[in-house]
């Protein structure tokens, strides 16, 4: 089993949650030190950035590493990559983190602000 951490679409009330709502452990946030990026207004980015004081929130599953190769990578944009996150209580776990060089590219909406994926879709009027 791995700990994952989701914070867009894989979310309780999220298009995808179905296919891991029986691992959820429950709503967590990140440790300070990351950036939130929305990619095309389909799903959010999460980028380290270490000095920032800001966390994000998301939720915590624990999905088998079959599951996480079969179905989530599979699914995923290419704008994202799997990548090992601090969560607030100081635990490491796994989460989609905005590629390398996706930055650079200055396509994505910086949503660090809001502090989540939620929070920003209030902003649009829709609900994940």
């Amino acid at each position: 089993m791995a700990r994952i951490f989701f914070n867009g679409q894989a979310m309780a009330g999220g298009p995808f949650h179905a296919s891991v709502a029986d691992g959820l452990i429950g709503p967590v946030r990140t440790a300070p030190g990351y950036r939130f990026f929305s990619i095309g207004d389909v799903c959010p980015g999460l980028l380290p950035a270490p000095g920032t004081g800001t966390a994000i929130e998301g939720e915590l599953y624990d999905i088998t590493l079959e599951h996480l190769r079969d179905v989530i990578l599979p699914g995923e944009p290419r704008e994202l990559e799997l990548g090992v996150i601090e969560l607030a209580d100081g635990s490491a776990c796994l989460s989609m983190l905005l590629a390398r060089g996706e930055l650079e590219k200055g396509a994505h909406k910086e949503i660090t602000e809001y502090g989540g994926w939620r929070a920003y879709l209030a902003t649009l009027g829709r609900t994940a």
